[in-house]
C-alpha cells in the first residue's frame, strides 16, 4: 500500500480517488495536487512511481491542512464558538443542529433516538 501524506492509500484504486481516503483531500484538491505533480489520475495507486508520491507528499505537506491538524483546528473552530457562547456555539453545546434547520420534524441524527413524551398528545385540558 503506498503512503501519502502518512496514510496508507488504497493500491486498486486510481489515485485520483485513492487520495480522497486522506482527511481534508476531496475531488477537487485531489485533482489539483495530480495537475500540479504532473501524474496521470487514471493511473492506479500502485502504479504510481516513487517519484510521484514523494511530489504528491511535498505538495500536501506544503499546501493543505489534512488528517489529525484538521481535526484538531476543526475541534479548536467549534470549542472557540462555544466559550465566547455564540449562537453556533450553543446549538453545538446542545446537540442541536447548527445552520438553522428545522427540528420539529427530522433532525434526528444531530437530537439522537426519540425520547417518548408521556401523555403529550392524549391529555386535553378543560
Amino acid at each position: 500500500m503506498p503512503r501519502v501524506a502518512g496514510i496508507d492509500i488504497p493500491d486498486k484504486k486510481k489515485i485520483l480517488f485513492a487520495l480522497q481516503y486522506i482527511h481534508g483531500i476531496g475531488p477537487k484538491f485531489a485533482a489539483e495536487i495530480l495537475a500540479e505533480a504532473k501524474v496521470n489520475p487514471d493511473l492506479r495507486a500502485n502504479q504510481v512511481d516513487e517519484n510521484a508520491l514523494a511530489a504528491i507528499n511535498a505538495i500536501i505537506d506544503a499546501n493543505y491542512i489534512v488528517e489529525g491538524a484538521l481535526r484538531r483546528q476543526v475541534g479548536q473552530n467549534i470549542q472557540r464558538l462555544k466559550d465566547i457562547r455564540s449562537y453556533r456555539g450553543e446549538r453545538h453545546r446542545k446537540g442541536l443542529p447548527v445552520r438553522g434547520q428545522r427540528t420539529r420534524s427530522n433532525a434526528r441524527t444531530r437530537k439522537g433516538k426519540k425520547k417518548t413524551v408521556a401523555g403529550k398528545k392524549g391529555v386535553k385540558a378543560k
